[in-house]
Formats: C-alpha cells, sequence, structure tokens
C-alpha cells in the first residue's frame, strides 16, 4: 500500500484540508499507516498532480488562505482498482522485538523498562481507540452500529487498531511476567 492509498481513504468523508487531514489522520489511519506531516503535505501535492483529488483555495479573512481537497473521480476509480489487488500479508517489523529476542544475553533490567514503556503506550492507545469507537456509534450499541452505521469502515480499522494495541499490552506484560521470572530463578540458585 501506499501512502497515496491511505490519503484517498482519508478524504472519503468529505472535504478536508490538509491540516484537517494531518489531523484525522493522526487519530484514525494512523493506527494501520503511519506518516510524518511532512510526507502528508507533498503526497496531497502528488495526488492533487496526478489528477486523483481536487483541490480548491478558501479565502479567510483573518487567517491565511487555505486549500481543501476531495477525491475526484480518478481517485475512486483508483481507490476501486486498489481495493480490488490482492492484498499483500504484512509482517512485523519492530526493534522492541530484536532485543527481546536477545533477553538471555543482555541487561534485562532495560528491556523490561522498555516493555513496560510499550506496555503503557499500548494503554493509552487502547484509551484512544475506545474514545474514538463510542464517538463514531453515539448512542448505538455496538452491534446496531455495525450493522446499520453510514459508515462501518473507519470503525472497522479502529477496531483493529484496538485489537492490535490490546495485544501489545498483553505480550509485553507476558514477556515482562516471564523475564522478571526468571530473573528470581536466576537469583534463587
Amino acid at each position: 500500500m501506499a501512502l497515496r492509498h491511505a490519503l484517498l481513504a482519508a478524504l472519503l468523508d468529505g472535504e478536508l484540508s490538509g491540516y484537517q487531514l494531518a489531523k484525522a489522520f493522526g487519530l484514525g489511519v494512523a493506527n494501520f499507516w503511519h506518516a510524518q506531516p511532512q510526507q502528508l503535505y507533498a503526497e496531497l501535492a502528488r495526488l492533487e498532480k496526478d489528477g486523483l483529488i481536487a483541490g480548491r483555495e478558501v479565502v479567510q479573512e483573518s487567517r491565511p488562505n487555505k486549500r481543501l481537497f476531495q477525491v475526484s473521480d480518478a481517485g475512486m476509480a483508483e481507490l476501486e482498482r486498489f481495493t480490488a489487488a490482492a492484498a499483500k500479508p504484512s509482517f512485523i517489523r519492530d526493534d522492541l522485538l530484536v532485543k527481546v529476542q536477545a533477553a538471555d544475553h543482555v541487561d534485562t533490567d532495560a528491556l523490561i523498562a522498555q516493555l513496560t514503556e510499550r506496555a503503557a503506550f499500548a494503554r493509552s492507545r487502547i484509551d484512544l481507540f475506545g474514545k474514538l469507537l463510542r464517538t463514531m456509534r453515539g448512542d448505538r450499541t455496538e452491534e446496531d452500529f455495525l450493522r446499520h452505521g453510514d459508515r462501518i469502515g473507519p470503525y472497522l480499522t479502529c477496531q483493529r487498531g484496538l485489537a492490535f494495541e490490546q495485544g501489545n499490552r498483553d505480550w509485553c506484560e507476558h514477556a515482562i511476567a516471564v523475564i522478571r521470572e526468571r530473573q528470581q530463578a536466576r537469583i534463587q540458585r
């Protein structure tokens, strides 16, 4: 997947400025595709140049003018093509896993500290995803929203982000417990 497809998908809800898109991207799309704001702005320019989005200037009196972007017909056709293509499997690429791989030969106190930090980060993301899901469905039950909600794509990807972070938290807590237990066993020998 390219950043362009993630941006096209993020623009499906309507016209957004680059700033609004970066903010929305950071809250929703970032759970499955990470990009820096400068990457977003550069890709927006390419998408507009390629005719996949249309931009328009909005004159503001007390602020600098802004550009609003929306997906063009060509952009929708590109999303259709992308969606129909076979998805490649994803792979984990995480420096913390390399460190855990070496757990039997390194300072485990430093490793536990990093695992604890990662678990805390996961917990904060779990809270964020929970709030986003509640906001998206409003007063509806999850079951009702999934059956009758207007747009379920963002909701389903947010659920995946939640499950991902829950898995991260659970694995970090498990790894910490195992490493600590092994530390205690070594001390008692």
